[in-house]
């Protein structure tokens, strides 16, 4: 049984709350109310009522799904829609060293199973602590293959990690259910997200259904083999694992601490690039239509972005034709400029052929460290 795992598994049942700092538990209070407010606009999405539609009618209670009129399910239900929900706008918070969108696929398991589960605020708060612990750690020893997307992956453990939390599971109870979490991750591609396949965000809400099952099934007596995480992570959806990352500085540094919260309702690969698009308009403040066209070289991931003709809301969040025209026109990126109707404005239909992207391969050198982009 690999060390780290049970370390780490240790570490989240037996960490009392007054050994988490005051400045991390604060901090952690504005990821929470962050990622409740990026919930509740997912909720409205097209695809998110349709889903929740289909999914309550079969009824249940236990927890609240965070959505207009605030219905009822049971909390496996509550937690797989509003993960749903969270991951459908692209405004969730994401680490800033490694590739986890941790409270978006956690906070949804804290809040269901701490509704049904009765448990306090306090420890709805630790819980989504020490997720975001496994979600960010796991996430760090993981070598990801290159099209994988993180939704379903290292933050469905993180989610497991918080349901056995708040389960109040022991140190190899926790294990157990994390180990278990390995068999259920998934294998998302990013290419869902060009092509406007919504699809891709029903791995992160099964993140959060994962995160209140697999506990379940620890204390059910279901059996893991020792090294079901290793063997996951390494071999089968990523390309190596090195366990020793998981473990680094544990107990000392506090991965929820190291986020970061995205002030615009796009995929953040783009984010160079529209902060230098940012620059020229602030200091030229050119007319829409004097603009005869944006040029912008970027690194390879984020120059497959670049569809003049989204699919869909969804796919605009990951278009930089669209990002940028949006911009032009708008004078934003929020989420409004993603929304369905934005995607139809003509305006901004418009000025999408107006932008060309391209890779310039000398940029490449320089990620992942920076993401770099030129605009002209």
């Amino acid at each position: 049984m690999g060390e780290a795992i049970e370390q780490l598994a240790h570490f989240v049942a037996g960490t009392p709350w007054e050994a988490i700092p005051s400045a991390v538990r604060e901090h952690a209070k504005l990821v929470l109310l962050d990622t409740m407010g990026v919930i509740l606009a997912g909720s409205i999405q097209p695809e998110v009522a349709g889903v929740r539609a289909q999914l309550t009618t079969t009824g249940g209670r236990g927890a609240t799904i965070y959505a207009p009129g605030l219905p009822v399910a049971d909390p496996r239900t509550a937690a797989l829609l509003n993960g749903l929900a969270g991951r459908s706008v692209e405004l969730c918070e994401g680490h800033r060293y490694v590739s986890s969108q941790g409270a978006v696929q956690v906070l949804p398991t804290v809040l269901a199973s701490a509704e049904w589960l009765e448990r306090s605020g306090r420890q709805a708060l630790a819980a989504l602590i020490f997720g975001y612990e496994v979600a960010a750690r796991v996430a760090a020893g993981l070598t990801a293959r290159p099209l994988a997307h993180q939704n379903g992956q290292a933050p469905l453990l993180g989610a497991v990690g918080a349901g056995a939390r708040l389960r109040e599971l022991s140190s190899d109870q926790t294990s157990l259910a994390l180990r278990i979490g390995a068999i259920l991750v998934l294998t998302p591609a990013y290419t869902n997200a060009v092509a406007g396949a919504t699809a891709l965000n029903v791995a992160g809400g099964m993140s959060s259904f994962a995160g209140t099952l697999a506990p379940e099934l620890a204390l059910g007596g279901v059996v893991a083999q020792p090294n079901a995480i290793e063997e996951a992570f390494g071999q089968l959806v990523g390309d190596g694992f090195r366990p020793e990352a998981v473990t680094e500085e544990l107990g000392q540094r506090w991965e929820i601490a190291r986020n970061y919260f995205r002030l615009r309702g796009c995929c953040n690969p783009i984010y160079t690039a529209l902060d230098a698009l940012e620059d020229i308009l602030n200091d030229l403040k050119p007319p829409p239509d004097s603009i005869a066209r944006i040029d912008v070289a970027t690194y390879r991931f984020a120059a497959n972005m670049r569809d003049r003709d989204p699919a869909n809301a969804f796919a605009a969040r990951y278009s930089l034709p669209h990002a940028a025209a949006a911009l032009v026109v708008l004078g934003n990126v929020g989420y409004h400029a993603f929304t369905h109707e934005a995607v139809r404005d003509p305006t901004i239909a418009a000025f999408r052929r107006k932008v060309e992207v391209r890779e310039d391969p000398a940029l490449n050198a320089h990620v992942p460290r920076l993401k770099p982009a030129r605009v002209t």
